[in-house]
């Protein structure tokens, strides 16, 4: 089961976007079984900048955690450049993992 927690800040997220939030953060879980839970934030940053939508997520994994930070001018592009960062992230992971058992 994923844990999710969602979360917008001074306003309230539809229900489509609560969904694209647990679409998308649900990959994370399916790419590393480690993966104890991920904390999503959404929230509006200053008016007078255009990419002002921004998307937080942290994630907690046995042993470590990782925070990504991601704005645009929409929050859906905020979620999905917020999830390829972790992404990224939970590969090299994977990679150094498997480099070191190689060692061994």
């Amino acid at each position: 089961m994923n844990n999710i927690t969602f979360q917008s800040v001074h306003f309230k997220a539809s229900e489509q976007l609560e969904g694209f939030v647990n679409e998308k953060v649900s990959k994370l879980f399916d790419q590393d079984e480690s993966i104890i839970r991920a904390d999503v934030t959404l929230f509006e940053g200053a008016s007078g900048n255009p990419n002002n939508q921004f998307c937080e997520i942290q994630l907690s994994v046995s042993g470590e955690n990782h925070f990504v930070k991601k704005n645009t001018d929409s929050y859906e592009k905020s979620i999905l450049e917020a999830v390829e960062a972790l992404q990224k992230v939970l590969r090299r992971k994977k990679t150094k993992e498997i480099g070191k058992r190689r060692k061994l």
